[in-house]
């Protein structure tokens, strides 16, 4: 029988292929496997809400803890240097730079304000109690509770530098946006094995949000035009589209981690209601911290009581900014303020997300105003739990 002889060249040609398809499959495949246990040394909590939603005061409950790096939406940076853009345009440049918050690297800063020289030429930056202390500034301990307009005073000076400096000395770093509206988008950071990321979702009624943004409509106007892709042109919202994509997103954020999710999100999801969280204080927060891996100092507790159980709703002038109220007062002061006929118009265009997320409709003015008929549904009805996810279904 003839023998069909192959050059030698031809064989290590073939042999050199054939070893780099698998090693190419091997690296495909691995990427692919189940990461090792062993996780990163941070853990990184995203807070993800909407303007108005009570997101503010629920950044300050994790930023004035001591083991927590916190930064109230970064991301404002992004859209202020690219506001001729919309929102889902958007989200990757967003995403990005979230990432990089969370891993300490804070050179992404340099596309959005490459002139950055102090701490205070970062958006918000005198809400975080860690830029408020050491290592960032001395002139307070980390065990401290700290207030913006101290912090302004005596640590705005500080070179831009002991943000990444800071950041590398805390267990949890935090962040808290307004600017995704997609579940979907941060897929890639809860796969990412460099991450150890949660997702806190904070949701509101949406007739209470819209009250609370009728004191900030100017402030607004910039982002509504992003979220409804305008071209630039500031948007005061009085249709309330932006109102509408806002709940479509709460919608389609809570849908995706509830019904089918995937496998990586399991533990790593927790949808809270403002309205529990102001009734409730310390058993919701305790509640977020546990899924956070933190625990309440008796110091905190003490703060968190003062600042929820102040008197009055607060003042409009006080709208951005964390101080003491009469928490549950500010929940339901759209059922006075609020005429019924705009109440009827958000119901409508939010009718999805005041269902899903656990809230009642008004069917009237004395309905609306009757404040011992409980909007509020309990919480079991439309809570999900991990325990009853079967991802074979």
């Amino acid at each position: 029988m003839a023998r069909i002889r192959i050059p030698s060249t031809i064989v290590i040609i073939f042999v050199t292929v054939q070893t780099g398809f698998l090693l190419f499959m091997y690296a495909r495949y691995s990427s692919f496997m189940p990461q090792s246990e062993e996780k990163p040394s941070q853990v990184h909590i995203l807070i993800l809400s909407s303007w108005r939603s009570g997101s503010s005061f629920v950044g300050q409950l994790f930023s004035q803890h001591p083991s927590v790096f916190y930064l109230m939406e970064p991301a404002w940076h992004v859209w202020v240097t690219m506001y001729q853009n919309g929102a889902k345009v958007l989200h990757m440049a967003v995403r990005d730079l979230v990432r990089s918050v969370f891993l300490c690297d804070m050179s992404v800063f340099d596309a959005y304000m490459p002139w950055k020289r102090n701490l205070s030429d970062l958006f918000q930056w005198a809400a975080s109690r860690a830029l408020c202390s050491a290592p960032a500034c001395d002139s307070f301990q980390r065990t401290d509770i700290t207030s913006e307009l101290a912090c302004k005073t005596l640590c705005g000076r500080y070179p831009f530098s002991k943000v990444e400096e800071a950041c590398k000395t805390y267990s949890h770093v935090v962040i808290k946006e307004v600017r995704f509206f997609d579940l979907k988008v941060l897929y890639p950071l809860l796969t990412d094995p460099s991450l150890n990321l949660k997702i806190i979702h904070l949701v509101r009624d949406p007739r209470a949000v819209v009250k609370s943004r009728e004191q900030s409509v100017k402030a607004l106007a910039r982002d509504n035009g992003i979220v409804l892709s305008t071209n630039g042109t500031k948007v005061e919202d009085s249709k309330y589209k932006v109102m509408q994509e806002v709940c479509r997103s709460h919608v389609q954020i809570y849908e995706t981690a509830t019904l089918k999710p995937p496998n990586f999100l399991k533990d790593r999801y927790l949808m809270v209601r403002f309205e529990d969280l102001v009734r409730d204080p310390l058993s919701e927060i305790s509640e977020m911290y546990k899924f956070a891996n933190l625990s309440l100092t008796p110091r905190l507790k003490s703060w968190i009581y003062n600042i929820t159980h102040g008197q009055g709703p607060g003042k409009k002038k006080e709208a951005f900014k964390i101080t003491s109220r009469d928490a549950v007062s500010v929940s339901q002061a759209w059922r006075n303020v609020l005429s019924f006929h705009k109440v009827k118009k958000i119901q409508e265009v939010c009718k999805g997300a005041i269902n899903i997320l656990g809230y009642q409709l008004v069917d009237s003015e004395k309905e609306q105003r009757d404040l011992t008929l409980d909007l509020v549904l309990p919480r079991r009805q439309n809570q999900f739990s991990w325990s009853s996810f079967n991802p074979k279904h």
